[in-house]
């Protein structure tokens, strides 16, 4: 059993050494800020529940969708006009009442459903790979720098995952180096690389300045991937709704694509079970609104606060540095706006209060 490693403090900085901030668990009166888990273990765990659960039937299909149709009659009360047709490439044909479309950023459920999107590309690449340390790390690191942020989120023991945002250009030379040339220039981008330190001496206590922990060995495959935002303009449709990547793609810069999902998911199940409770007919397109009514407006304000930043970041210029600091100290000092941020963050409240 492979457990969640536990984070218990995050530290972001910039590049200049103006702008810094360290939130603790204790901000928010618990134990750990969040848990970040490898996807393969979340996927293996969430499929070990599904097949261990003995309460409903669940059969699992490794075909691909091939085409969808939604009322297959034009007799409005027949039973086949209640229902979605799904054809996978094996020749199946499987029938449902309603359609989860939980397929990722390139959704094929959401192309047949014709759920258009809006959206655009960020000309960044993330390299991503996990790392080993020097020593057991518990906090999340991350770092503003020019070309974007770079990532070091722990993952257990003394292993790290990092998400490191650049140009397609560096994404490609840093996929191409050496290992040990990898290894420094991450270490270079974590430590005095791009800029001098915050001065450790202006904080308190707990939230003074640290060094993260030296990276010395690449755990894992490097690998690449291009960033862009993406937004589906329709939740849901006649029997057909869509949850995580499938509905919204953002930037990874706080590492809020999952809890994203994890909230359409929550929210949607519990809509379901309401549906479930009084007999409603679950692919009917009025149950279907009520999740994109609670999870539209959520979804849109945490894509334009990432947007936000990710564009804030992508201009240095001193006054911009100079007011992303302020901005960077105003966080740390003002406590409540510090609490509120953190339970944002972590989807303990729906909404950005700022005080």
């Amino acid at each position: 059993m492979v457990l969640p490693s536990f984070c218990y403090f995050l530290q972001v900085w910039d590049y200049t050494g103006l702008g810094y901030t360290k939130y603790t668990a204790s901000d928010v009166e618990t134990d750990i800020l969040g848990c970040v888990v490898e996807n393969r273990v979340l996927q293996s765990s969430l499929l070990s529940c599904l097949q261990n659960n003995t309460e409903f039937q669940k059969t699992v299909y490794p075909s691909r969708l091939t085409s969808m149709t939604v009322g297959l009659l034009t007799k409005t009360n027949s039973a086949a006009s209640r229902m979605a047709k799904l054809d996978l490439c094996d020749g199946t044909s499987l029938f449902a009442k309603l359609v989860v479309g939980a397929d990722g950023g390139k959704s094929r459920v959401r192309e047949l459903a014709g759920i258009k999107t809006t959206g655009w590309n960020y000309s960044q690449n993330a390299v991503i790979c996990t790392v080993k340390h020097t020593a057991e790390n518990h906090c999340a690191w991350q770092r503003f720098l020019p070309a974007g942020p770079i990532a070091l989120l722990p993952i257990g023991d003394k292993f790290s995952n990092i998400v490191w945002t650049m140009t397609p250009r560096e994404a490609s030379d840093c996929k191409a180096m050496s290992e040990d040339d990898f290894l420094k220039s991450v270490n270079h981008a974590l430590d005095y690389g791009y800029g001098p330190h915050p001065h450790a001496e202006s904080f308190p206590g707990d939230k003074s300045w640290e060094v993260p922990p030296k990276v010395i060995e690449l755990a894992s495959e490097r690998m690449v991937f291009p960033l862009s935002l993406k937004h589906a303009k329709d939740y849901v449709a006649n029997r057909v709704v869509l949850i995580g990547d499938a509905a919204h793609t953002v930037h990874p810069l706080a590492g809020q694509g999952v809890n994203l999902g994890f909230g359409d998911a929550s929210a949607f199940s519990k809509i379901i079970a309401d549906g479930v409770a009084v007999g409603a007919d679950l692919g009917e397109l009025s149950l279907l609104k009520k999740y994109e009514a609670e999870r539209k407006p959520a979804n849109l304000m945490m894509t334009a606060i990432l947007d936000g930043f990710q564009k804030a970041y992508s201009v240095d210029l001193g006054p911009v540095n100079i007011l992303r600091a302020a901005a960077f100290q105003v966080a740390q000092y003002v406590s409540p706006l510090r609490r509120n941020i953190i339970s944002y963050a972590t989807g303990r409240q729906k909404w950005p209060l700022l005080f």
